[in-house]
């Protein structure tokens, strides 16, 4: 009888500690890794890094209650096709990416053609490496809302739809061209304008986070 019950118990303890074992694994070993892939908004210009973009965003999320790190990729100036020079660098140190470009293309009036392309590559690269992606579109002003800005907005709206991602049409909705939400060269966010920005953004990225744990 002893020899049973020492033997059933034996079985249980190591039933258990497998079940243990399971269930710690399925846990996140450390905070997902987001990256912001984006031009001067990303890169804080004007702004003390607390007030930037990414230390906004992460605190976003950490205040929905997700364990992230958010990093910044952000080139003052850049633009999509910047960006798809850099992407692979920035995906090697993240989960999720979100793709925060086009604000330059935009003032520089770029191919739209080109834009889709320069999106298209960076997603693909992306989605190659086995990171979740969210791209943050621009929209083109009212006043430029001919063929040309309508292909440009559309450009955006293309890569999402073939690519499956999660898509915010227009990140800085509310926020371009509004005095009281920029700094005085009327183009950059000023703090408060990138927390219209970060909390737009974060309830996108959170939905894609339990995904992203899921998977890695």
């Amino acid at each position: 009888m002893t020899n049973e019950f020492t033997r059933r118990t034996a079985v249980a303890a190591t039933a258990a500690a497998l079940l243990t074992g399971r269930a710690t694994a399925a846990q996140p070993a450390r905070p997902v890794r987001v990256a912001i892939l984006g031009d001067s908004i990303t890169a804080g210009y004007g702004l003390p890094r607390s007030q930037a973009l990414p230390a906004q965003l992460e605190r976003e999320l950490v205040r929905l209650g997700r364990s992230v790190e958010v990093t910044a990729a952000g080139v003052n100036g850049d633009t999509t096709a910047g960006g798809l020079r850099r992407v692979d660098r920035v995906s090697e140190a993240a989960d999720v990416c979100v793709v925060a470009l086009g604000g330059n293309d935009l003032l520089l009036g770029a191919d739209p053609r080109a834009v889709e392309r320069n999106l298209e590559g960076i997603v693909t690269r992306l989605k190659a490496r086995g990171v979740t992606v969210v791209l943050a579109g621009v929209q083109a002003p009212v006043i430029l809302a001919g063929a040309w800005g309508r292909s440009f907005n559309g450009a955006f709206a293309n890569v999402a739809q073939r690519h499956g991602v999660v898509f915010v049409p227009d990140m800085l909705a509310g926020v371009a061209l509004n005095p009281n939400l920029n700094q005085s060269d009327g183009i950059h966010p000023n703090a408060a304008g990138v927390g219209v920005i970060a909390r737009r953004l974060a309830p996108v990225v959170a939905q894609v986070l339990p995904k992203t744990i899921a998977a890695r």
